[in-house]
């Protein structure tokens, strides 16, 4: 019985060596994965410097600048400010002073008479420039923050104080998306204020901002609701909604994602954030908007006038990660439901980049009856989207199945296969082919989510902990704070 006991304790040993071995030879991958993501920073980073410094976005091969219409007719070194948090968490030093810089001494908008979007300018610029400070310190970021935010405030200057689209720096003047259904405000735009403008309320002392978005969620919170459910559509002067469409992809997506988060920045304080959030999820399963396909992945489509589309969006990737970080502060006793949720999206979304010839995934996608991802030709193109890379991470930090690493690490190499310019990065316009044709742009989310998702997956859990950051639909953290006012 000795011997038998000596020889179990000895192949224990053995095996807990070989694990320990495995962990090192995994982690030694890893770091390697981390560095080459940073390598990948500094390429985007150097071609935006070196051929479009201070414009908005960069076509790296055209080697010159480009400015989304978001951005109306600016100047405004969009780049520069969604990547200050990105150069930051890897270390790029000097490439962050020399951001710096530029935000402190060129960063002006009073003069700019050009029409932006306020979704946009909060996310992009309010939300990277407050991460700035947050993870820096320095003062000109929050400074910086509050002239934005400022320029921003007469898109509240309405009879319900829902926000217009879009505001003209100079003037002040306003005004909605023509696209927009009747004159509409965007759910996911009007949504999507809180994070930024509670923190800016916290590091500044002024109420102004968080009352504002405290109204304009008084409000939908307020407003009748067809089986409980948000439509992507708001009048900001009757404040009737819009057509029946709902959606957790475009024109709803961060309306959501902001009502969870708003919760966890206010250390849980915020109970009518979380009120609203779990009944509005509540609300979108129970009208059916998920659904498993023939090959047994689960989709989530929009509802147009209360029934499922079918077709799947990228920009609804990120509800992978949703669900999983809802699953850790369930208050309904569905944490194991909202996980497994969580991880069937996320397996589809994976689908999507793995069916494909170059290995990216297509803007939308439906399957067909034998389980094929396919695309409508205006759907086939990959801007450098973001939304299952954040997915993959938010699922790695809960779950630290291996996986999740590892198609990181796929989406890397069909990265650098078809997207890698030697001026930075572009999106594709057919995902389906071998050799897809570039659109020649780097969009400045590429930097400030894509890269930075990538970067933290590769990461140590201890680089933005979930318990301490929240991170807004750019990707810009914000710190969890302590004992503040809600409403």
């Amino acid at each position: 019985e000795r011997l038998e006991e000596e020889e179990d304790e000895r192949l224990e040993e053995e095996e807990g060596e070989r694990e320990e071995e495995q962990d090192e030879s995994l982690d030694q991958v890893n770091e390697l994965r981390r560095q080459k993501v940073r390598e990948m920073v500094k390429v985007a980073w150097d071609g935006y410097e070196q051929y479009a410094w201070g414009e908005n976005e960069l076509k790296p091969i055209a080697k010159h600048g480009h400015s989304a219409g978001v951005f109306g007719k600016t100047h405004l070194g969009a780049t520069i400010v969604d990547s200050l948090d990105t150069l930051y968490l890897a270390g790029l030093t000097e490439e962050f002073a020399k951001a710096k810089h530029w935000v402190e001494n060129s960063l002006v908008m009073d003069q700019v008479s050009s029409e932006v979007s306020v979704f946009e300018f909060n996310i992009r610029y309010i939300g990277g420039l407050l991460s700035a400070f947050a993870l820096s310190g320095e003062e000109i970021f929050k400074e910086k923050a509050v002239e934005v935010a400022d320029r921003l405030m007469p898109a509240f200057n309405t009879p319900t104080g829902i926000p217009m689209a879009l505001v003209n720096l100079k003037t002040g003047g306003t005004k909605n998306w023509g696209w927009a259904s009747g004159g509409c405000s965007v759910l996911a735009e009007i949504g999507t204020l809180h994070l930024e403008f509670q923190y800016l309320t916290h590091v500044t002392g002024n109420p102004i901002y968080l009352e504002k978005a405290n109204h304009v969620r008084s409000l939908l919170n307020s407003m009748p609701k067809s089986d409980g459910l948000y439509p992507n559509f708001i009048h900001p002067k009757t404040g009737n909604w819009g057509a029946k469409h709902v959606s957790l992809a475009a024109l709803g997506d961060s309306f959501y994602e902001y009502l969870l988060k708003t919760w966890l920045i206010t250390s849980k304080n915020d109970v009518v954030a979380r009120d609203m959030y779990f009944d509005a999820i509540e609300a979108l399963e129970n009208r059916g908007m998920f659904s498993v396909v023939s090959n047994g992945f689960t989709i989530v489509s929009d509802l147009k006038n209360g029934r499922a589309d079918g077709r799947m969006q990228h920009l609804g990737c990120f509800s992978g990660g949703l669900y999983a970080l809802t699953s850790i502060h369930a208050i309904n006793g569905k944490s194991e439901h909202y996980m497994d949720l969580g991880k069937k999206i996320t397996d589809t979304c994976h689908e999507s980049y793995r069916q494909t010839a170059s290995k990216l995934a297509p803007e939308a996608f439906r399957f067909d009856a034998n389980g094929a991802v396919s695309s409508k030709s205006n759907e086939r193109v990959y801007i450098l989207r973001p939304e299952t890379v954040e997915s993959y991470f938010v699922l790695w930090r809960l779950t630290h199945d291996q996986k999740y690493r590892d198609w990181g690490w796929d989406m890397v190499q069909a990265l650098e296969k078809n997207c890698r310019t030697s001026s930075g990065y572009s999106g594709v316009r057919d995902v389906y082919s071998e050799q897809p044709p570039k659109d020649d742009v780097q969009q400045s989310f590429f930097i400030a989510e894509t890269l930075k998702y990538l970067f933290l997956l590769f990461s140590d859990d201890t680089v933005l902990p979930f318990d301490s950051w929240v991170l807004n639909t750019e990707a810009h953290p914000l710190p969890i704070l302590k004992g503040v006012p809600t409403v």
